[in-house]
């Protein structure tokens, strides 16, 4: 590995570890783009790469400075990330099964349907 790309990694995790503090984004919306772009990862790899930055030590310091400040209800975290669990097996099982080029295609639509609806929303 490069320092170059070593860099560069550095720079694609604090994007998104900044960017999954300040507003709740990081791996999809950051880190996938990038990994496929700088480093010609495809689809497949690049969400892998994203899950495995995203395991439970490195959101959890994240997640304890909102409860620290009271906007963390635990109740709610709790039942999502367990439904998360299942939810992420299931996509997963199904995403490797699918040719990478329709998967990215499936990913940008999704980021567009959601950005469009957060943009032109109240």
């Amino acid at each position: 590995m490069t320092l170059q790309t070593i860099l560069l990694l550095i720079c694609i995790g604090l994007a998104a570890g900044i960017l999954s503090g300040l507003v709740g984004v990081g791996g999809g919306i950051i880190m996938v783009p990038l990994l496929i772009y700088f480093f010609r990862f495809n689809q497949h790899e690049a969400q892998g790469t994203s899950l495995a930055v995203l395991a439970i030590p490195v959101t959890a310091i994240a997640a304890f400075n909102y409860y620290k400040e009271g906007y963390l209800d635990w109740r709610y975290a709790g039942i999502i990330a367990l439904c998360f669990i299942v939810g992420g097996y299931l996509g997963s099982k199904f995403a490797v099964t699918i040719d990478q080029k329709v998967l990215k295609k499936i990913f940008a639509v999704i980021l567009l349907l959601v950005a469009g609806k957060m943009l032109f929303t109240k």
